[in-house]
């Protein structure tokens, strides 16, 4: 794993709130995040989601590991 993700600089992550459609919790969503898990229900809180850098670069597999990658990419 990469002590840090060579095609973006943590500095630049960007936090959002979004209710959860369940119970109506404000959660707390990063900008490498699709989804969360609401803390108060358990319910899956989605942002629509946008380009990251799975999606384009190369390292991003070994980057955030297999598990995650899959996950990310929906297989």
């Amino acid at each position: 794993m990469f002590n840090q993700c060579p095609g973006q600089d943590r500095r630049n992550f960007r936090a959002e709130n979004k209710n959860c459609n369940n119970c109506g919790y404000l959660a707390e969503i990063f900008s490498d995040e699709v989804r969360v898990v609401c803390p108060k229900c358990g319910n899956l809180i989605s942002k629509e989601k946008l380009p990251s850098c799975v999606d384009w670069c190369k390292a991003a597999k070994e980057c955030i590991g297999e598990d995650r990658y899959k996950q990310l990419k929906g297989g």
